[in-house]
């Protein structure tokens, strides 16, 4: 689990240094530096897209996946207790959402590859140079989040704790299914959510993101079974 410490202490730092900043910037300069980070939310997405190799695995997982979670309603559950932290935390005429930076925060920094990957490699060898390599990438990331979107961003870091700990502390039971392939395919899911989260925070989409991150896991049943079918045809 230190990889996964490391990197919750990295966005609690950042996150904190981000609302010293948001004290000096200006609403224009603020929205420059969000317009800024929606770019680069696409282009981490768009570079991990290219990681998946079998376009017909990553259909299924997404549309079984964006099943799931919207049955469980995933999206909801989790901008409720967005809204739960914001009813505590806001004053009453604050004009920034602290549920909305929380929501855009946590999905960030937990639907990528270096989450998925940097907590197997944790889980799995005990090295966390991955979780660490991504800790420096969330903390600079926490502080223009929190510099935009103010205290909710610090609450991301609870959401990184378990959700990072959790596949930490699953990986040797999940580790016989883990091919290369399906890290591949699992990666390039978890990518195309994160465009997805690219083009909400552009203001282009209102997708339920949270609601395809089931998808993210998916490959793990649909790559043997696409290699078993294959076998059989």
């Amino acid at each position: 689990m230190l990889g996964t410490i490391v990197n919750t202490l990295a966005v609690i730092a950042g996150g904190t240094m981000g609302l010293f900043l948001k004290r000096g910037l200006s609403e224009k300069i603020a929205d420059i530096l969000m317009k800024g980070l929606s770019l680069c939310t696409l282009y981490i997405g768009i570079s991990g897209a290219m990681e998946g190799e079998n376009t017909l695995i990553i259909i299924i997982s997404m549309v079984l996946g964006a099943i799931l979670g919207e049955q469980v309603d995933l999206d909801d559950k989790l901008n409720r207790f967005g809204k739960f932290i914001e009813s505590k935390f806001q004053k009453s005429g604050g004009t920034v959402s602290i549920a909305q930076g929380f929501v855009t925060a946590s999905l960030l920094f937990c639907v990528g590859a270096l989450t998925i990957v940097g907590s197997l490699q944790s889980g799995l060898t005990g090295n966390h140079e991955m979780l660490f390599a991504k800790s420096m990438l969330d903390f600079v990331a926490a502080i223009i989040f929190a510099s935009s979107f103010g205290f909710g961003v610090l609450f991301s870091a609870a959401f990184v704790f378990v959700y990072q700990g959790s596949i930490t502390l699953l990986a040797q039971w999940v580790a016989p299914f883990l091919s290369d392939q399906v890290i591949g395919e699992m990666t390039c899911v978890g990518s195309l959510i994160i465009i997805g989260l690219g083009l909400n925070m552009m203001g282009v989409t209102k997708l339920k993101v949270m609601n395809f991150v089931p998808a993210i896991f998916l490959p793990i049943i649909v790559c043997p079974l696409s290699s078993f079918l294959s076998g059989l045809f």
